[in-house]
């Protein structure tokens, strides 16, 4: 990794108002999201009266994650870089993208918002639960730490790949499509095994709004080891040591 591309930022950062801006860009494109995704699945449980998980529950919640990611990220990209994900926000610091000190904005902007869009969705439904990501009952937590890992890692690998190399060309424009598609794909491979995750602060919101802990650092610890290790990865091996400035939440 490379070490000296790593930034702190000043404490004047937080109060900045470009800063401001794009943790309010954060908290708006995170309750998008997740009032989308886990709206999707509390209509699932009100059609079906709590029923299980059937094939087209799970492409349902995949389709919805995917679409609503697409917009999440999209309306945020020219403001904050539509990180929506505080996994996102950590691999950008680790290759020099944002500094420690925004990220913690970003974190505690997307933290609200999944909180929020959880507390509306209870409301506007009449106190349906917002149910907290949650291990089948034939998984234990390495099995679902190696599911965050893996499908984590491919979300940051492909938020590298489209939006944050400097040669990305074109490619740059289909980003959120790419970054949607992906977190629908996992969600279809490891949906009915662990959730699919992916985003602590997906998982957080629900979390507290329930009040349900049970095995939550599974949904922490994976992502963070994902996306670091895809950060590293493809900044070393595919950025390198190309010349360019630190790129800034525009860029991203």
């Amino acid at each position: 990794m490379a070490i000296y591309k790593i930034a702190i930022g000043t404490p004047g950062e937080a109060s900045h108002p470009d800063a401001l801006k794009a943790a309010i860009a954060e908290f708006i494109s995170m309750l998008i999201f997740v009032f989308a995704g886990e709206g999707s699945g509390m209509a699932f449980n009100k059609i079906t009266d709590n029923g299980s998980t059937t094939p087209a529950g799970l492409v349902a919640a995949a389709l919805a994650h995917a679409f609503g990611l697409f917009v999440a990220v999209s309306v945020g990209a020219n403001i904050s870089g539509g990180h929506v994900n505080p996994a996102v926000t950590f691999g950008a610091f680790l290759g020099g993208n944002i500094t420690l000190l925004r990220g913690i904005l970003y974190w505690i902007a997307q933290l609200l918002g999944s909180v929020v869009a959880c507390l509306l969705l209870k409301f506007a439904t009449g106190g349906m639960e917002t149910s907290a990501f949650s291990l089948s009952s034939d998984v234990s937590v390495w099995n679902g730490l190696v599911f965050e890992i893996v499908m984590t890692f491919g979300l940051v690998y492909t938020v590298y790949a489209t939006a944050v190399d400097p040669k990305k060309g074109n490619v740059g424009t289909v980003a959120p499509i790419a970054i949607g598609f992906i977190v629908g794909a996992n969600i279809l491979a490891g949906g009915a095994f662990d959730g699919a995750s992916m985003n602590p602060a997906v998982s957080f919101g629900p979390a507290v709004v329930s009040w349900s802990w049970t095995n939550h650092w599974v949904y922490w610890v994976g992502p963070l080891i994902g996306a670091g290790i895809a950060a590293i990865v493809y900044d070393n091996i595919f950025i390198g040591d190309n010349t360019h400035e630190p790129l800034s939440a525009a860029d991203f």
